[in-house]
């Protein structure tokens, strides 16, 4: 039928078994990319932080600097395992953490999904939306879960590499060459 076609031009890849799939919600109609970002900065939100939300990967992640009570409130992952909310694993966890040997942080201003893309290297934004560094992150001023020590050990490396697209990272040869391929050695 025309609808089983048009939702075939929607799905773009399926990964078997992972019940993971990508959907491409504009069709190639760019005009409504802005208008969808702006609804999801402001809107996901009311989605991720319910039970129902914590069930989707995305929200697993969703920090939302303009609504940080409901995050940490209802987070079920993020904030659990930043230790940002009483948890108690956090002490296992941290111990565990620092088991890590070399911490390579990868991330880049291209990225386009990442957002912001320092969150990937531990940054995040403010309440102003301004990015605040990780060393200046109180999860990293007060070490709740290890980042500062891995830096006074000298085993946090942070890399970053304009010009590749979140897709893209795991295939890149500049990424590989210069930030993994010296800590394999």
């Amino acid at each position: 039928s025309e609808d089983f076609k048009n939702l075939q031009r929607f799905i773009n890849e399926s990964y078997p078994g992972t019940n993971v799939t990508v959907i491409d919600l504009f069709d190639r109609s760019s005009s409504l990319q802005p208008m969808w970002k702006q609804f999801v900065k402001s809107n996901l939100y009311h989605f991720c932080y319910t039970g129902v939300g914590q069930l989707i990967s995305i929200c697993n992640y969703w920090n939302d600097p303009h609504h940080r009570d409901l995050y940490l409130n209802s987070s079920d992952y993020l904030a659990l395992i930043n230790s940002e909310r009483p948890n108690p694993n956090s002490t296992e966890w941290r111990r565990n953490f620092l088991k890590i040997q070399k911490l390579v942080l990868i991330g880049g201003p291209d990225d386009g999904v990442i957002t912001p893309w320092q969150s990937s290297q531990f940054g995040f934004y403010d309440d102003n939306e301004t990015v605040v560094e990780m060393q200046h992150q109180e999860l990293y001023l007060r070490d709740v879960f290890g980042l500062k020590t891995l830096v006074a050990r000298g085993d946090l490396i942070l890399c970053t590499v304009p010009g590749v697209e979140h897709v893209l990272w795991h295939s890149n040869e500049t990424v590989f060459h210069t930030c993994i391929e010296k800590w394999l050695m």
